[in-house]
């Protein structure tokens, strides 16, 4: 009896340093794509749900995966006007953008005092927090579902109570208008929101970003 646990050991000590070899110290493909499986899997099932727990949120994590709230040009526009060329500063933005919400009583200097001021770009990965009426102000950065599978992240800009519930709307930066018709973001339901942006971590979206791009071709639905 004796002898065969002891067989059974050695087989799986043998196997388990295969393995740690084979996942640390391995420099072929399959060991690269078996990391990013294993990676997936943690982030997905342990670190996500972690996360979603402490910052009270299904949503911690959301990548930005338009232009929606960048503060330079997209195709020569931005906030529905075409520039040549388009120098990049918080001055320049608020001169061509800064109208709308100068008429929904928001100021420069107010703005100024936002959080993420400059907005943020494509690519950008935003760390929610949970979002409640009592602790959303105008200016802080809303997650919610709109007619797309992903969520939109754009700033708020209104806030009001009606017949017991609260209603928001939102604009994307780079945007002329606030989005109306459908599932927009003229009058937001709470029950849309997934959440307040709470920290900003550029580029790490992009693996996102790049891996729908890539399995478009294929035909795969990704949604979130």
């Amino acid at each position: 009896m004796q002898e065969k646990l002891e067989k059974k050991f050695h087989k799986f000590n043998h196997y388990s340093k295969k393995m740690w070899n084979f996942f640390w110290n391995d420099e072929s493909i399959a060991s690269w794509i078996a990391n990013l499986i294993v990676a997936f899997i943690v982030i997905r099932f342990l670190v996500y749900p972690f996360l979603g727990l402490v910052l009270g949120t299904n949503f911690p994590i959301v990548a930005v995966v338009s232009e929606s709230m960048e503060h330079g040009l997209h195709n020569e526009v931005i906030c529905g006007q075409m520039y040549d060329r388009f120098p990049e500063s918080f001055d320049n933005y608020w001169k061509v953008c800064g109208q709308w919400y100068e008429k929904q009583e928001i100021s420069k200097e107010e703005f100024k005092k936002f959080p993420f001021k400059n907005g943020f770009d494509k690519g950008d990965v935003i760390i929610l927090w949970r979002a409640k009426a009592t602790n959303l102000e105008v200016g802080d950065i809303l997650v919610f579902q709109g007619d797309k599978p992903q969520p939109i992240i754009h700033r708020l800009v209104k806030k009001w109570e009606e017949n017991g519930e609260w209603y928001y709307q939102t604009k994307g930066e780079h945007n002329s208008a606030s989005i109306s018709g459908g599932l927009g973001e003229v009058k937001i339901e709470e029950s849309r929101i997934y959440g307040q942006g709470l920290l900003r971590l550029p580029y790490l979206g992009w693996v996102k970003i790049l891996f729908v791009d890539a399995v478009k071709p294929l035909g795969w639905k990704i949604e979130r």
